[in-house]
């Protein structure tokens, strides 16, 4: 499946858990809603996998993990917070580089829009 096509299945997903939960609760319930839906679409993820990090070619557990990972292809980085800010994409641009995959979302359910709160980031 192509990026693009994955990534509108994932959103479709994200709204779908959005407009039935609403705004204003942890990341970790928004978490394991869009999850469940994600399985529900047949779509094979990894939740919390962990990342190592490769420093002077030893790799290192740092204990960094991606919320989601999407059929080894991307990854879904969930927020609950007032805003987006800049340091949130670059730590899913990280992200990216070290698992080496092509495509991040990074998703804040704490909007009243969901459509506000999708970043996407490419690798």
């Amino acid at each position: 499946m192509e990026l693009n096509e994955l990534s509108y299945q994932i959103l479709s997903c994200v709204y779908k858990v959005h407009s039935r939960l609403g705004p204003g609760l942890l990341e970790s319930t928004y978490e394991v809603c869009l999850a469940y839906e994600l399985e529900a679409l047949g779509l094979f993820i990894q939740k919390q996998q962990a990342q190592a990090v490769v420093y002077d070619d030893i790799k290192l557990d740092a204990g960094y993990r991606l919320d989601i990972v999407v059929e080894r292809k991307i990854v879904c980085e969930i927020k609950s917070v007032e805003a987006i800010a800049p340091i949130h994409q670059a730590q899913l641009l990280t992200y990216l580089k070290l698992s080496n995959l092509p495509l991040g979302l990074l998703l804040n359910f704490n909007v009243v829009h969901m459509k506000e709160g999708i970043k996407r980031i490419i690798n």
